[in-house]
């Protein structure tokens, strides 16, 4: 929301790993040399630490904008897997055929050995990146060193590159992984910023987004340094809701009174430790504390049959009309005071809002009931973070979470907008506040049920088989063309990628909740009850 108002053409401090906006300090500089030179010079392991938030993932994906045009890469983001899933994994990436059904540690070596002397045939190199790398464990570190032995007389076939947090370095100091050790090449340990590089990368991000380098005054960029100790990840949430901040109070700069704020609303308190652990354990305490077994099972995709609901188009599937029970006339009063209204709503729990969400979809469930509920009526849930307009463009009703103290939370039904754009709330009526208003308490946290395009299906990733790739093609079909295949190949992927940038999403070519939702809102049929129809 605040973009319009700081005339910005794109958020400015958003966490996505998105090179453009990457600010190479020195150390960044160093770290990216280090990477590129292990790729240059092939063989052995390459090494990349740092602390979480300081821009490791970042610096991978500006790597991989870097690459010479003759090699190949991996890259494996979930390394929470067995010696067997980690293989089958690089062989996804490099479209290397295996038996789906059978698969043995021999039978994938093989297929990668071979590939491996066709690409070094070919004048290839391959290079084997590992996000997280600290998750491996000892036994599948030694399955990764034993990659290394695929090599020609001369030649390594394989480069491996770890990038993962400090426990990293303290697993590879482990006598079982000292073979491992010895043959890293290079290796860099990335650090947060200095309080230089504190500034000139909030400004950098400000340029690059269109606005005003100078929003932040002498003393907020001092203290933003210090709340975030430099920690990129933290200095992008902390601006991200002082700006949300100074735009509620209608303000073009933002003050070291914004930035205590912010570090209130944001981190609890202004002393911050590790915030990501925080925020992580902000949303356990919320989903299990609230509500018993909140959080969605994750699934993988299956390649099941397609139903026959499938072969119609994903608007055909029949979903009940509304049936949630408010008064047509809706309460709309500028004075009317949000924290009053919410604190004095005898149903202002989380348990008690989900039912009546599900209720929209025309789905009933049991008061108290939560997301495993909703899934097994074919829905699904998405608890996520978002800055308004990114929660807006989704069009789905929605449970804002709403903090008026650090530690009292209330939350509320957001079901539609007014004609001002304003958001209406299933409080009693059905009650509209005034959007600022809202802005100042909402945390950015939501909940969210939607409908994915087959049952248990909510995310599908490239170079994977899913039944569910039909239906993207599907979607994607009127503006990119028809598809058939079932496999996420890289065309799609980029296909996908140029559909997120659109939507403004995370261009990471997973099709993930957010995607699947606003794929289906290209579909003018689509049924999801909307924000923006009336109930």
């Amino acid at each position: 929301m605040y973009q319009q108002f700081f005339n910005f053409n794109t958020a400015p401090f958003s966490i996505a790993p998105d090179p453009h906006f990457i600010y190479m300090s020195e150390h960044h500089q160093e770290g990216l040399a280090h990477l590129l030179y292990g790729i240059n010079h092939g063989g052995g392991f390459v090494a990349l630490t740092g602390e979480v938030g300081t821009g490791k993932t970042t610096l991978c994906h500006c790597l991989l904008q870097q690459l010479p045009e003759n090699v190949e890469i991996a890259l494996v983001l979930n390394p929470k897997l067995t010696a067997i899933e980690l293989l089958a994994t690089i062989c996804d990436e490099l479209h290397i055929a295996y038996e789906q059904n059978k698969q043995t540690l021999k039978g994938l070596i093989d297929g990668l050995n071979n590939y491996l002397l066709s690409a070094h045939a070919k004048g290839k190199r391959t290079v084997l990146v590992i996000d997280e790398a600290q998750n491996l464990s000892l036994g599948v570190l030694e399955q990764v060193r034993l990659l290394t032995n695929l090599e020609t007389s001369t030649t390594k076939l394989l480069q491996i590159i770890l990038l993962g947090q400090p426990e990293l370095k303290q697993l590879l100091e482990k006598p079982a992984l000292r073979q491992l050790n010895q043959r890293i090449t290079a290796r860099y340990h990335l650090t947060p910023l200095s309080y230089v590089d504190t500034r000139q990368y909030i400004q950098h991000r400000l340029k690059v987004s269109g606005g005003d380098p100078y929003i932040f005054n002498r003393r907020a960029l001092k203290k933003i340094y210090s709340l975030s100790k430099g920690v990129p990840r933290l200095i992008n949430i902390l601006c991200d809701r002082a700006l949300l901040g100074a735009y509620v109070d209608g303000r073009q700069a933002v003050s070291v009174k914004m930035i205590n704020k912010a570090a209130k609303e944001v981190f609890g308190s202004e002393k911050i430790a590790d915030r990501t652990t925080f925020v992580i354990g902000f949303l356990f305490i919320i989903l299990l504390g609230l509500v018993a077994s909140f959080l969605p099972k994750s699934s993988k995709p299956n390649r099941t049959v397609l139903p026959d609901s499938f072969t119609k188009p994903a608007a055909q599937i029949d979903i009940p009309q509304l049936s949630i029970e408010l008064k047509k006339d809706i309460i709309k009063d500028e004075e009317l005071n949000f924290q009053a209204v919410l604190e004095n709503n005898k149903v202002s729990s989380l348990a008690a809002k989900v039912p009546r969400l599900a209720k929209l979809w025309g789905k009933e469930i049991k008061q108290g009931e939560g997301c495993k509920e909703v899934e097994a009526v074919g829905l699904a849930c998405l608890f996520d973070q978002a800055q308004w307009e990114e929660l807006i463009a989704l069009n789905r009703p929605v449970i804002m979470e709403i903090s008026f103290t650090e530690s009292k939370k209330s939350y509320a039904l957001l079901i539609e907008l007014d004609e001002q754009q304003n958001p209406v709330f299933a409080i009693n009526n059905k009650t509209s506040f005034p959007l600022q208003q809202v802005l100042k308490y909402w945390n950015g946290y939501y909940l969210m049920i939607w409908q994915p395009p087959l049952a248990k299906i909510t995310t599908v990733y490239p170079n994977r088989v899913s039944d569910a790739t039909l239906w993207i093609r599907r979607h994607l079909g009127g503006v990119y063309g028809e598809g058939n295949a079932n496999l996420f190949d890289q065309s799609l992927k980029g296909k996908v990628i140029e559909f997120q940038k659109k939507m403004a999403l995370t261009p990471d070519g997973i099709v993930g909740p957010r995607t699947f939702i606003h794929l289906q809102n290209t579909n003018p049929l689509d049924v999801s009850p909307k924000l923006n129809q009336v109930h």
